[in-house]
């Protein structure tokens, strides 16, 4: 059976898991995200801003994971 999504990455002779590309880019997504939400005063609604930080992360990297690395 061909299985349409992707399992690993191949860059030269070394093999990648996707997730690493899709950690670093959902990485600085959120480093983005928090810098506007820093500026634009919306991080003053959480109390802790690692987990604004974490949070954001973490939905990037579903979004990522769903929408992204299933097309390659």
């Amino acid at each position: 059976m061909n299985n349409p999504y992707p399992h690993e990455l191949q860059i030269s002779d070394i093999y990648i898991t996707p997730w690493i590309p899709a950690l670093a880019l959902a990485f600085f997504l959120s480093v983005i995200t928090v810098i506007i939400a820093n500026k634009t005063g919306f991080s003053k609604f959480f109390i802790w801003h690692r987990y604004l930080f974490l949070a954001v992360m973490t939905l990037y990297l579903v979004l990522i994971d769903n929408y992204l690395i299933k097309v390659f």
